[in-house]
């Protein structure tokens, strides 16, 4: 059963609300000389990094233009960063118009990924992703 517009479209901006909220946090955090920011509940329980950890200081690493450093830090952090940006607009763009081509593109991705010709080598992906977070000592 397919995801509505409205859900989709709410569930999103609560996405993107909140990791705007994180940002915010995160840099108060930062700029106050705390290093110590983490509320991955893997890394704390475990000690081992999940195969996002390091998206924050990704995203930072873009902001500041640095796009070698955030693909190092976390490449998870560059998607994450592309949909904050274009997840927004892309939905009032929709709302103005009275289109559905964001419910439309997800649908399409959505059908997609139900393909073991795809799904599996992107879950091959995240655990590779997993691995590199682990050897490098996130």
């Amino acid at each position: 059963m397919y995801i509505g517009r409205t859900k989709l479209y709410a569930i999103l901006s609560a996405a993107c609300i909140s990791g705007y909220v994180w940002l915010f946090y995160a840099m108060m955090v930062f700029q106050s000389g705390n290093d110590a920011i983490g509320v991955c509940l893997i890394k704390h329980i475990t000690n081992i990094p999940c195969p996002s950890c390091g998206s924050t200081r990704a995203v930072f690493s873009l902001m500041h233009g640095d796009f070698l450093q955030a693909l190092y830090i976390n490449p998870f952090g560059i998607i994450i960063a592309s949909i904050m940006l274009i997840a927004p607009i892309w939905i009032l763009t929709d709302i103005m118009t009275g289109k559905n081509s964001l419910l439309l593109f997800y649908r399409k991705i959505e059908n997609m990924l139900k393909k073991p010709e795809i799904a599996i080598p992107l879950v091959m992906l995240v655990l590779a992703n997993w691995i590199w977070n682990i050897a490098k000592g996130l």
